[in-house]
């Protein structure tokens, strides 16, 4: 291992919108339970510009409130909530180079990838993350504690060992790879939740029936009651659980129910319904074959962050519709599948994904409003659609509309408008994937009535897991999947504030990978290489970057690879 430096250069965040190119940032020695890491590249993502404006308003950058002890947060000097500069950057591959003598589960020279969120350390409203509350890979050095880096209730590590073959690139990419693969593979609820609050709620005269059924497949901690008249109480009476009758709605608590099971079709219930669900809730609309009538306002950016579900069914028994939720947002053989918004960077790899998935069948529409960037989509996918027999096409949505009866859509556009037209549109059985992060107070008029009788699905996660990021790794180390297509252009410390410009800007159509170690080189998008880095250029494949240019970068530009 080379010598370790006093100092560093760094891209510190200091307070909102305020970036400073740190040259002199101090490199923490390990502590006993500590761990120092060479960042090899880091991508730019979208995420750090909500940090960037945010600061210390940002739901990952306040203080940490459980999961690991207050004197332990002490002891480490990277942990830095509130107003404390932080230094981005969450999507990484980085090198071990030093440890405390009371490191346990890392080794001096491991490489490894880095999951960013600490999901079991809990802040007020969301988690502990790296590149927020914990300093990030925008720096030579990072400085990690064992004591966070290792999920608590699994043992888990957040530092995932990865290949020596692999480019640092490849392997900074996984991450956000690993969030797109998260909104497919994610396991979706097929029942109630066990020790769950249930609320059940009918229109007069309908027949409540069939939540024996649910009940003992999953058996509830509590039940309220809504709506609900004097002769539908029988069964509500029968399944044995305690029972709350609520006569205003004004007593239901926002965000307090994890199943809701409406026996009917009014436009106003359905309504104020959507307020009651909880973090990962369901509600589930038992029609009994009548119809809404009328567009429900949906809360569409809660079915991304809070992962709340709208399920249902045309016939009277509510088990019927949780038999209808997928096991997971996967494609399936034969899909007709639409991405919306696809020549951005994670479009990009929702097209990718889909054609690189092996499935058969598929037919893929990448859809943008934008000429450039399908064209740069093109250049990476039709090749790989060729070789794989998949049939795709690019459709600028400005000039020609969308098929109608696709059965799987990926939304990349942080629109609402834009799930209502995947509702119009889809097919039968069709998936809908709200992967952009919508607003979370954002709701949207949807046509239900529709909704319910293709028997759609929509969905949205956020983030990703240790087993997403070991996924996409394997794909990645098989061969499967190439994470560098996503690539548009490269920077050392001196362009990496000008990336996120273009992060912002949207001025690049792909992922933008930095390599702190160089300190000099500015940003380069890979299409201008050749005037500056003409042997690097050469060992682009079809324009894209591969691991030979990465080398030759690194050669080039000052740094060989640790």
């Amino acid at each position: 291992m080379a010598s370790i430096p006093a100092v560093q250069h760094a891209l510190q965040l200091v307070g909102p919108g305020q970036l400073r190119l740190n040259p002199r940032k101090k490199v923490h020695a390990p502590g006993p339970r500590q761990i120092l890491a060479q960042v090899e590249a880091v991508g730019l993502c979208f995420s750090d510009l909500k940090l960037l404006k945010q600061f210390s308003e940002h739901p990952r950058k306040v203080e940490i409130i459980a999961g690991i002890s207050r004197e332990a947060l002490r002891e480490i000097p990277s942990y830095v909530p509130g107003d404390l500069p932080t230094v981005p950057g969450h999507e990484a591959c980085c090198r071990i180079v030093a440890v405390g003598d009371r490191v346990e589960r890392h080794r001096l020279g491991e490489r490894c990838m880095v999951q960013a969120d600490f999901r079991e350390l809990r802040t007020p409203v969301a988690n502990g993350a790296f590149g927020y509350n914990f300093e990030g890979a925008l720096q030579e050095y990072v400085l990690l504690d064992e004591r966070v880096v290792l999920e608590p209730s699994t043992g888990e590590r957040y530092l995932i060992p990865v290949p020596e073959g692999l480019s640092a690139s490849a392997i900074a990419l996984v991450e956000p790879w690993a969030c797109v693969e998260n909104s497919y593979a994610n396991p979706e609820r097929r029942g109630l939740r066990r020790g769950g609050r249930l609320l059940v709620a009918a229109d007069a005269g309908r027949a409540i029936e069939g939540l024996d059924e649910l009940v003992a497949a999953s058996r509830p901690a509590s039940l309220a009651a809504w709506r609900v008249e004097a002769p539908q109480k029988a069964p509500l009476a029968a399944l044995g659980l305690p029972l709350t009758e609520v006569a205003d709605p004004g007593a239901l608590p926002d965000e307090g129910f994890d199943d809701i099971v409406y026996f009917g079709a009014r436009k106003d219930v359905l309504d104020l319904l959507d307020r009651k669900l909880a973090v990962g809730g369901i509600l589930n609309i038992v029609t009994g074959g009548h119809r809404i009538g009328a567009p429900v306002s949906v809360g569409v950016g809660r079915i991304h962050y809070a992962g709340t579900r709208w399920i249902g069914t045309r016939t009277g028994r509510p088990a019927d519709s949780y038999r209808a939720v997928p096991a997971t947002g996967e494609l399936r053989e034969g899909d007709r599948v639409v991405v919306v918004g696809a020549g951005g960077p994670m479009g990009q790899m929702h097209v990718l994904r889909a054609v690189c998935s092996g499935l058969g069948g598929l037919t893929v529409v990448g859809a943008d409003v934008d000429d450039a960037r399908l064209e740069a989509l093109g250049r990476k996918a039709v090749p790989l659609a060729q070789a794989r027999g998949v049939d795709l096409r690019l459709v600028n949505t400005r000039k020609e509309p969308l098929p109608e009866g696709a059965t799987y859509f990926a939304l990349m556009a942080p629109v609402g408008a834009l799930v209502a037209d995947a509702v119009r549109q889809a097919g039968e059985g069709a998936r809908i994937n709200i992967f952009a992060g919508i607003p979370a107070a954002t709701r949207q008029d949807l046509d239900l009535d529709r909704y319910l009788e293709r028997r759609e699905f929509l969905f949205g996660t956020s983030g990703s897991l240790i087993r997403d990021m070991k996924a996409v790794l394997s794909k990645v180390a098989s061969g499967q999947l190439d994470t560098n297509l996503s690539v548009d252009a490269v920077s050392g410390m001196a362009g990496a504030a000008d990336g996120l410009a273009a992060v912002e800007n949207r001025t690049l159509l792909g992922k933008i990978v930095v390599y702190p170690g160089l300190h000099d080189l500015p940003l380069l998008p890979l299409s201008g290489l050749a005037p500056r880095l003409p042997s690097v250029a050469a060992r682009l494949s079809g324009g894209s970057w591969t691991a030979e240019a990465e080398a030759e970068l690194l050669r080039a530009a000052g740094r060989p690879r640790p």
